[in-house]
């Protein structure tokens, strides 16, 4: 991911989580004003294949479906967080893992139409269905599971860090991640009663949450840190493996390293005509080099 920063770090957007809940206002706007315009910006893969290109951007301003005191509650929550998760990985990599939840989600949506007509093209194939199906589970593809995504990553990144449940009890990121992850599960598994409905449902959730799931797979080694950290270490790293191969010892008779055995201790014989070097098991059981 280097070499991309270097090249397209300057383009990343800072303070994203906030241009999210802007953009959820804008939905906000648009609903009140407009009622049901707000269906022309969701994310259909149909329709979008038959000219309406603008649905690949328009969804992400499809906010919530209510607008209430716990929508307020959870946006500034998930905002506080989201803007924790850029201090410490870096803007570039947030703008990354958020961008990233984004493009799966548009291809999740097209994924599960496909599956719709590979396993139920009879009913895909009837005239209007098709347009339909996709207009009616169009809105399981938002920002809501992408939202949750940033849950469980800063529940990953900070296990330990204490949040107020209902404002009064103390509870553990590590603990609500576990939870918010049981909570998906269930979403996946639970049958909605219409097969149609499963494959945009689970589809809508994967295909939102595999920037988590990539990000937990390619960075739990590291998640704890910011990019100077992640930097300062592998320059470290590097430095060691620089220096040890610059101080490297070799025994004269047996030719093990230090690289070999790090318990090794060598010695240079002081007998001997020349820099020879012997292991702990051969510095008293070696010959004497002697020069002609």
């Amino acid at each position: 991911m280097s070499k991309f920063e270097k090249k397209f770090g300057k383009y990343a957007i800072k303070n994203i989580s906030l241009m999210l809940i802007l953009c959820y206002a804008v939905g906000y706007v648009i609903e009140l004003v407009g009622g049901n315009f707000i269906n022309f910006l969701t994310l259909d893969p149909y329709k979008i294949l038959h000219g309406q290109i603008w649905r690949i951007v328009s969804w992400i301003l499809v906010p919530p479906s209510s607008f209430n005191l716990f929508t307020i509650i959870m946006l500034y929550f998930y905002y506080s967080v989201g803007t924790t998760l850029e201090r410490t990985w870096g803007t570039y990599r947030y703008n990354v893992y958020l961008f990233s939840g984004m493009f799966f989600t548009v291809v999740g949506s097209f994924v599960a139409m496909g599956l719709c007509y590979v396993f139920y093209g009879d009913i895909m194939s009837i005239p209007g269905n098709a347009e339909y199906v996709c207009s009616l589970y169009s809105t399981l593809f938002s920002t809501y599971y992408i939202n949750m995504s940033i849950l469980l990553a800063f529940a990953a990144t900070f296990p330990d860090a204490e949040v107020l449940l209902m404002f009064v009890i103390p509870v553990k990121m590590k603990w609500m991640g576990i939870i918010y992850g049981v909570m998906l599960v269930f979403d996946v598994i639970q049958d909605t009663g219409s097969p149609l409905a499963n494959i945009f449902y689970r589809t809508a959730i994967v295909a939102s949450l595999l920037n988590f799931i990539i990000f937990w797979l390619t960075s739990r080694n590291h998640i704890h840190m910011t990019p100077k950290e992640v930097k300062r270490r592998q320059s470290f790293k590097h430095e060691v493996k620089k220096n040890q191969k610059m101080s490297g010892h070799k025994c004269a008779i047996c030719g093990r390293t230090d690289a070999d055995d790090p318990t090794l201790e060598f010695r240079f014989c002081s007998k001997c005509e020349g820099n020879y070097e012997y292991c702990q098991y051969h510095i008293f059981a070696h010959e004497h080099v002697k020069k002609q």
